[in-house]
């Protein structure tokens, strides 16, 4: 009779080794710490104010995170993915934001962010006060045609 060479074991143990090495790589992306990365040092009332949160991973890369994996929570406002929207009635100097990682709840920061105190509305010139007001450069030009005669 033939004697058939079995395969099977050299099949399960290369699923096995594909399995742990995908473990592997699967506990490389772990994040170890987040961190507060903010775009500005203050918030504005009334607009969507991003609260950037990034995580630091085990293996030493850095990866932005959204409310997919953060639980965000204030001390005012509410919360719009990653964005903070502070009301215009708002009237305290501060808000608190805390970042808690959905995985592992041990993982979490807080921050104190003020709130802008002056804003600065600069006015526009209309195209009238553009086009009738004469620029400097166009004078200077002018009297040097006319001094160096």
């Amino acid at each position: 009779m033939h004697q058939q060479k079995n395969t099977v074991p050299l099949k399960q143990i290369v699923f096995l080794l594909l399995i742990t090495a995908a473990g592997t790589v699967v506990r490389a992306q772990q994040v170890d710490s987040i961190f507060f990365h903010l775009y500005t040092d203050s918030l504005k009332k009334g607009t969507h104010n991003y609260i950037n949160v990034d995580g630091k991973m085990s293996n030493g890369r850095w990866q932005p995170l959204t409310n997919k994996e953060i639980d965000f929570t204030s001390s005012y406002g509410k919360f719009e993915g990653n964005s903070l929207i502070i009301d215009t009635a708002f009237k305290g100097e501060k808000v608190t934001v805390k970042a808690v990682l959905k995985n592992n709840t041990a993982i979490w920061k807080e921050a104190t962010i003020y709130i802008k105190k002056v804003e600065i509305v600069e006015r526009l010139r209309t195209v009238d006060e553009i086009l009738n007001t004469p620029s400097n450069s166009s004078r200077k030009s002018r009297r040097g045609l006319v001094s160096g005669l």
